[in-house]
Parts: structure tokens; C-alpha cells; sequence
């Protein structure tokens, strides 16, 4: 069984309103608490990180599958949308995950595609680590050429 290891640096100078920075293999940013959750909003935050983490591994193993099948679709594309619920005691709980895929490809693949789009968001492993803490949901889209 092969293992891979993966490494994060992050330098925080204070604060709850402070700005720091990560820095993990080609990912460098700041970092700091979304301006909707009254931060001031520099750089990404883990609420949009952990969105990207779902939707990278969503569409990078879709386009594997489809890859695999000898499928090129003419266009691909993805919107996720994650939604972070706040409680009457202020205890914040990332809610769901929403992922809206978009293929555009030959109609005689669209059972195919369709099917994909479902098998990768059920074999993603970010979706998997996530699985029974966040509800994650597909709303897939095919269009014919």
C-alpha cells in the first residue's frame, strides 16, 4: 500500500482578526476569517479551502473517469457552492457541500457521463473523509453537442 504525505506551513501573527499565510507544496496564500463571519476577509479561509479541496477532487476525478472510458467532452466545468451554518450559540458548522457539474459531449455518452458524474463524487476521498459530518449534493447537468 502506498502512502502520501503532504505538508502545510502557517505563520499566524495574533489575533482572531489577524492575517497570516500557509504555504503547502504550490498553494501559498493569506489567510484570514471571511468578512462574513465579521473578518477582514484577506486571502482565502478554511470554509473556501475546504470548498476547493471537494470541488478539485470532484472534477479532477471525473475527468479521470471519463479519461478512462475514451471520453473527451467537447466542455467541462464545475460550480460548488458550500454552505456554513451558524447556531444560536455561535457554534459554526459547515452544513453542505453542493456541487454543480457541467459536461457538454456527444448524446450517445450522456447515460455514461451522468453515471460518472455520480461514481465521482462518490469515490473522490476528499468526499469520502467528509462523509456523515457534511452533506455533500450533485445537481449534474449534461448539454448534447
Amino acid at each position: 500500500m502506498a502512502e502520501h504525505s503532504f505538508h502545510l506551513k502557517a505563520d499566524w501573527p495574533g489575533g482572531r482578526n489577524s492575517v497570516g499565510n500557509i504555504e503547502a507544496g504550490n498553494l501559498k496564500t493569506d489567510i484570514s476569517i471571511p468578512p462574513e463571519m465579521n473578518g477582514p476577509g484577506i486571502g482565502t479561509n478554511p470554509d473556501e479551502m475546504l470548498l476547493g479541496a471537494a470541488a478539485t477532487c470532484y472534477i479532477i476525478t471525473l475527468a479521470a473517469k471519463l479519461e478512462r472510458a475514451g471520453i473527451t467532452p467537447a466542455e467541462m466545468t464545475l460550480e460548488s457552492e458550500g454552505i456554513v451554518e451558524v447556531n444560536d450559540k455561535g457554534v459554526i458548522t459547515y452544513k453542505m457541500i453542493i456541487h454543480r457539474p457541467y459536461v457538454k459531449s456527444e448524446s450517445v455518452h450522456q447515460k455514461k457521463i451522468e453515471r460518472y458524474m455520480e461514481q465521482s463524487e462518490e469515490s473522490c476521498m476528499i468526499s469520502r473523509a467528509l462523509k456523515g459530518n457534511v452533506d455533500i449534493r450533485l445537481e449534474k447537468k449534461f448539454e448534447s453537442l
